[in-house]
């Protein structure tokens, strides 16, 4: 190798300088989002920690059941109906979708679709 003393730093620092922003942050997360919770209804129509993980399942099936099915009343665990509706009934409780669903869709990185079809809550800021 002719030229070592310039190719071995060379390859050195492209690779701390390629790797850096993964040994940056290693060890540091993004604190957890903290979303506003309703103040008037204190049980959703799941356990909460159904809700974090499969709220997305739940309103596809409300979605096939009524489009397909149009069948709009669900009976919850409890024995409590709802009406399946994203507009009518989640937002009734989580009116803001900025304070509530975005602090989780935002932290998660996903980019739900459910708005190219239902109207966004307008925000009361």
């Amino acid at each position: 190798m002719y030229d070592a003393k310039k190719i071995i730093p060379g390859i050195l620092i492209f690779v701390v300088l390629f790797t850096f922003p993964l040994w940056s942050n290693l060890g540091k997360a993004a604190p957890a989002p903290k979303p506003e919770l309703p103040k008037t209804e204190k049980v959703c129509v799941m356990d909460t920690a159904f809700m974090k993980t499969e709220h997305m399942v739940l309103l596809n099936q409300w979605r096939d059941l009524v489009v397909r099915d149009a069948n709009r009343l669900w009976v919850g665990p409890d024995g409590k109906e709802h009406f399946m509706s994203l507009q009518n009934s989640c937002m009734k409780c989580h009116s803001s979708k900025v304070k509530f669903c975005d602090q989780c869709h935002n932290y998660a990185g996903v980019k739900p679709y459910c708005w190219q079809c239902h109207i966004e809550p307008k925000e009361n800021m």
